[in-house]
């Protein structure tokens, strides 16, 4: 089992920056790939960025080069530094982790956090 706790969200003025955090517990050393999505209202969630546990990424077009995420495997951390934001940035964004042990493929999530882009 995987518990994730996002934080970091809140309200940023355009072209500012914010830095999200999550933070894994329990079995974190199965943890394969960590991922940052987000969902606006009226609209389905959306991949942001991922990273393996060997630091590869991927980003979303509408998000390279503002944001970047990276992670701390030995403290199951995952950042989201988020620069040059947008009023169209604004979404719940969630942690995601997969653990694959075996044979067996778990998919976790968080219970979100905010973000609002807005003068």
């Amino acid at each position: 089992q995987v518990q994730l706790v996002e934080s970091g969200g809140g309200l940023a003025q355009p072209g500012g920056s914010l830095r999200l955090s999550c933070a894994a517990s329990g079995s974190i050393s199965n943890i394969n790939s960590m991922g940052w999505y987000r969902q606006a209202p009226g609209k389905e969630r959306e991949l942001v960025a991922s990273i393996t546990s060997g630091g590869s990424t991927n980003y979303a077009d509408s998000v390279k080069g503002r944001f970047t995420v990276s992670r701390d495997n030995a403290k199951g951390t995952m950042y989201l530094q988020m620069n040059s934001l947008k009023p169209e940035d604004t979404a719940v964004y969630y942690c995601h982790a997969i653990v694959i042990k075996a044979v067996f493929r778990t998919s976790y999530w968080g219970q979100g956090t905010q973000v609002t882009v807005s003068p």
